[in-house]
């Protein structure tokens, strides 16, 4: 059963004026781990999920996107302590063709990923939660491919993919000084359980 997979982000003392640099890092660090190097969009949230946003911008894909400091500076422009802030940016992971037939290729597919800085009453202090900064990968099946027979070319890819994560969960942590970090699902499960299973099960 695919999940969603986030990354939390937190940093000791942290103030609103710091949250800018923090983003920024975290985006910058996707360029070197499979990542875009430009932001595709922002949306600036008010107060809780459940509000219009106050601010969304469309910058594009590839070249046409913005540089992260850019995109950052952009919608922080609207600094408020009550406001969370959502870039979007490209990642690609290698995933089955669509079909996923005998004959179905291994490619590398871009997805956009949700890159939200919290200010420290959005949502009634969601941050204690969620992070300073969450990072949504959006579902885990190319991490599992429990769809896929996993033989030696699926095993390698996902392998890839399980990598590619990894380097890039240590790569924010480290660019952003963040203290804490926790990798966790929607649905509460492991994905380091559930990939031990997966890979148990075929081994």
């Amino acid at each position: 059963m695919s999940d969603t997979l986030y990354l939390s982000l937190w940093y000791p003392n942290l103030q609103l004026a710091a949250l800018a640099d923090k983003v920024t890092a975290v985006l910058t660090a996707f360029a070197a781990h499979g990542g875009e190097p430009r932001v595709y969009a922002m949306t600036v949230w008010p107060i809780s999920w459940t509000e219009s946003p106050v601010l969304q911008r469309v910058y594009g894909w590839g070249e046409r996107g913005a540089e992260p400091q850019l995109a950052v500076q952009d919608a922080l422009d609207l600094l408020h302590d009550d406001y969370a802030y959502e870039f979007q940016i490209g990642w690609s992971l290698w995933e089955l063709e669509a079909g996923r037939d005998k004959n179905a290729r291994w490619v590398r597919e871009p997805r956009l990923i949700r890159v939200t800085g919290y200010g420290p009453m959005f949502d009634e202090g969601a941050y204690e939660q969620d992070g300073h900064i969450r990072i949504d990968f959006g579902p885990d099946g190319p991490f599992l491919e429990e769809d896929v027979d996993l033989d030696s070319a699926a095993a390698r890819h996902v392998a890839e993919n399980v990598r590619q994560l990894v380097e890039l969960t240590g790569a924010v942590e480290k660019a952003s000084g963040a203290t804490a970090r926790l990798l966790w699902s929607e649905l509460g499960e492991s994905l380091a359980q559930r990939l031990a299973a997966r890979l148990g099960v075929n081994n």
